[in-house]
C-alpha cells in the first residue's frame, strides 16, 4: 500500500476502526466520489443553479418536498433553526443571530442536550435560537415538553443519535404530534442516520443529515423537509449560512455518493474476519454488538478482566504506527468496540496482530 498524502506530510497512517467519525475525516470516499470531486474542481458553474438541481435530486431521494445543501449536519441545525425563526423575512435573515422580538425559543428534551464534539445548544444559538431544555436526564413527558412551550417558541428539536441519554424520553412520534397540535415545526438532527426518508415520512418538518458519514460522501450535508421551510433555509445564504457555504466540489461529491448509496458493502465479511481472528486470542472475550442507536450496524466487541486493561489496550493501539482508532463510547461499561465499515480488508490482520501483541505482553 502506497503512502497516503497525509503520510507524505509526516503524519502516521490511521486505521479507522471507530466508525464514520468527524474527527477522523468522516468517510474514505469511493473512487467514483473522489473522481466527482476532482472533475468538479476543474470547471466553473452557476452555484445557485447547481444548488437548485442538487436540492431537487436530494429531495426526490428522500421523498421530501425540497432540500437544502449544507456544510454538514451541525450547520443544518443552525440553518434549520434560523429558518424556523425568520421564515422568508429577508430583513430578519440579515439581522441574525439577533432576532429583535421574533419567536426564538427552540424546545428540546434534556437527554437531547448533547455534546457531539460541539454542543447542540450552541448550534441552536448560531441560528439565533434560544434553547429551552425540558425535563431532566431521568426522563421527560409530553406534558412537560408542552409546558415548556410559549408564545416565543419557534420550533422543536429532536436529536436522533447514540449521544442522547434519557431513560424515559419523548419519542419522535410524540414530539411530531405535539408540534402538529400546537402549530410548531419539528427539526430532526439525523446526522449519521442511514434512512433518508424515514423522518420526513414520519412527519418531521425539517431533517438534517451528514453527507460524509453513512452516505459516504465528502464533508457536506443537507436538510430535507417542507418547501416553505427549505426556501427559508436557502435564504440564510445571504445571512449566517454565508459563513457555511458549500463548494461546487462538495455538492458534486454528495450527488455521486447518493448515486451509489447504499452501494455494495463488504463490511459484514470484514466483521466476521475480525471476530474470527480475535476469538483465537486467549485472555479476552469477543462478541458481536448491535448499534445502540438502532441503526443497521454491528460491531466487534472486546472485553477484558478490567476496564483499566481495556484503556491500556486503547492507548497501545492508538500509539502505534499505524495508529488504530477504536470506538470507545462503552469503555466505562467494560466494552471496547471495533467498527469495520471504514477498515480495509488488509488491515484486519493488522488489528488482530496488534491486539495479540498487547495481550501477550500484558495478560
Amino acid at each position: 500500500m502506497g503512502d497516503s498524502p497525509y503520510q507524505q506530510l509526516g503524519l502516521k497512517r490511521v486505521i479507522n476502526a471507530s466508525g464514520k467519525m468527524t474527527a477522523l475525516g468522516g468517510s474514505a470516499q469511493h473512487f467514483e466520489v473522489a473522481d466527482a470531486l476532482r472533475d468538479a474542481a476543474q470547471h466553473h458553474v452557476e452555484l445557485r443553479e447547481l444548488r437548485d438541481i442538487a436540492g431537487y435530486r436530494v429531495a426526490e431521494r428522500a421523498g421530501a418536498e425540497a432540500a437544502c445543501i449544507t456544510t454538514g449536519a451541525a450547520a443544518g441545525i443552525a440553518v434549520g433553526v434560523a429558518a424556523m425563526i425568520t421564515g422568508n423575512d429577508e430583513q430578519a435573515v440579515r439581522k441574525l443571530p439577533r432576532v429583535d422580538g421574533l419567536a426564538d425559543e427552540i424546545v428540546l428534551q434534556s437527554g437531547h442536550d448533547v455534546d457531539f464534539g460541539a454542543l447542540v445548544t450552541q448550534m441552536v444559538g448560531l441560528g439565533g435560537g434560544r434553547p429551552v431544555v425540558a425535563g431532566n436526564t431521568e426522563g421527560v413527558t409530553v406534558d412537560q415538553l408542552q409546558e415548556a412551550l410559549s408564545d416565543r417558541t419557534a420550533g422543536l428539536l429532536f436529536v436522533q443519535s447514540h449521544h442522547t441519554r434519557q431513560a424515559a424520553g419523548v419519542t419522535l412520534a410524540e414530539m411530531i404530534g405535539l408540534g402538529r397540535r400546537c402549530g410548531i415545526p419539528v427539526l430532526v438532527d439525523a446526522a449519521a442516520e442511514e434512512n433518508l426518508s424515514e423522518y420526513v415520512a414520519a412527519g418531521a418538518d425539517l431533517v438534517t443529515y451528514s453527507g460524509g458519514k453513512a452516505i459516504g460522501g465528502p464533508t457536506v450535508g443537507f436538510i430535507v423537509g417542507s418547501r416553505a421551510l427549505i426556501e427559508a433555509c436557502e435564504l440564510q445564504n445571504i445571512g449566517i449560512a454565508r459563513a457555511m457555504k458549500v463548494g461546487k466540489e462538495q455538492v458534486m461529491g454528495l450527488l455521486a455518493a447518493l448515486d451509489r448509496y447504499p452501494g455494495d458493502s463488504g463490511w459484514p465479511d470484514r466483521l466476521q474476519a475480525l471476530f474470527n481472528g480475535l476469538s483465537g486470542i486467549p485472555g479476552i472475550s469477543i462478541s458481536v454488538e448491535d448499534d445502540l442507536a438502532g441503526r443497521n450496524i454491528r460491531r466487534v466487541g472486546l472485553s477484558m478482566s478490567s476496564n483499566e486493561s481495556l484503556e491500556d489496550l486503547v492507548r497501545h493501539l492508538h500509539g502505534g504506527d499505524p495508529a488504530i482508532y477504536t470506538r470507545n463510547h462503552q469503555l466505562k461499561d467494560g466494552l471496547l468496540l471495533f467498527d469495520v465499515r471504514e477498515v480495509a480488508h488488509q488491515d484486519i490482520d493488522v488489528i488482530i496482530s496488534r491486539v495479540s501483541d498487547f495481550v501477550t505482553l500484558n495478560v
